[in-house]
């Protein structure tokens, strides 16, 4: 589908017989129609350094994954539905027609209970920390564990891969956050290759598990108990990691919404129930993930706000790249303290 299709989708679609009447969302990478009651995702046709939604075949295939992969821990998934199209207009669910995308159908969850809403309102406490913590220890504990070991160079080129948002920086941000993006690079190649043998060792040691890996604010609601959406899986490595990397985006997260009490709470409720922390080295490798989300959410910003460039969001999202390579600054002087 395109952009045109999908407003038209969201204004006039069908489902179940009834108009759609959907609230348009979009992502990067992700349009979602909310109703009432429902959510229903779809994934762009895009080609990006990190994933490849160009086909409709691999988005089916793709969807498919999803709900299955989050079922794990989210009750909210439902199913996988045809978006098609046909003399009625399109229509997600139908049986006339000829499928021209794929849609993830999810109970919708109130707005104002997601994390990050929450979060930028100081409506989050120690409760809702521990109930979190016990939530993702207990999700870590029952992943089943990853026998391959961690490709290096694979972590490496994630990191660099913030390169393709330079051109980017330079042009709309200042000379700073371009040696931020440089030196950035040189560190973490220096890191990974100092820490390599610990790294690998903690594959050995059981800590490598198929979770989340996408494992941010923006991606749990805080209810009676906390659900977790969202995971990735359009790319088994990114989902297939340290434990220490899923929960350090999280507290990447909190730090950069100024929660950081919030953050050591968290931290210590997890690691009473899921000890991941062995070793002193095993603190630095948990600093060096921080600033690898850090450069992973900053990517992002930087490519939500060219896709947004002219509109009145833009701005939002060049803030926000620069405040997570601020945090990647930050968390670099502290590794090299």
């Amino acid at each position: 589908m395109n952009e045109r299709e999908i407003h038209v989708l969201a204004e006039k679609g069908i489902y179940n017989g009834k108009p759609l009447c959907a609230q348009l969302e979009e992502t990067h990478i992700s349009w979602i129609l909310l109703t009432d009651t429902l959510a229903f995702k779809i994934k762009k046709p895009v080609k990006l350094s990190f994933l490849d939604f160009s086909e409709l075949s691999t988005r089916k295939a793709l969807c498919e994954k999803e709900l299955v992969l989050n079922k794990r821990f989210s009750s909210i998934y439902l199913k996988v539905l045809p978006v098609t199209n046909h003399e009625n207009g399109l229509e997600i669910g139908g049986l006339l027609g000829k499928p021209v995308d794929y849609a993830v159908m999810m109970k919708r969850l109130p707005t104002e209970k997601r994390m990050d809403h929450l979060l930028s309102k100081g409506k989050v406490g120690s409760k809702e920390m521990i109930a979190l913590a016990e939530k993702i220890a207990q999700m870590h504990r029952d992943a089943p564990l990853i026998s391959v070991p961690i490709d290096l160079l694979a972590l490496m080129s994630t990191f660099n891969d913030i390169t393709s948002i330079r051109p980017f920086i330079s042009k709309h941000s200042s000379a700073y956050y371009q040696k931020i993006i440089d030196h950035a690079i040189a560190f973490s190649d220096a890191f990974i290759t100092q820490y390599a043998g610990r790294i690998r060792e903690r594959g050995r040691l059981g800590f490598i598990r198929d979770i989340h890996g996408d494992l941010h604010s923006g991606n749990i609601f805080i209810d009676d108990q906390p659900i977790l959406f969202d995971c990735i899986e359009y790319n088994d490595a990114f989902r297939q990691i340290d434990v220490l990397s899923d929960i350090a985006f999280l507290c990447m997260d909190l730090e950069s919404f100024g929660h950081d009490a919030l953050c050591e709470i968290f931290l210590s409720v997890y690691c009473d129930r899921f000890p991941a922390f062995q070793t002193a080295v095993d603190n630095l490798v948990f600093l060096y993930y921080k600033c690898l989300r850090a450069n992973i959410r900053a990517k992002v910003s930087a490519l939500s706000a060219m896709e947004s460039e002219g509109a009145a969001d833009f701005q939002g999202h060049q803030d926000a790249a620069e405040n997570y390579l601020r945090l990647i600054s930050i968390y670099i002087n502290q590794l090299e303290a």
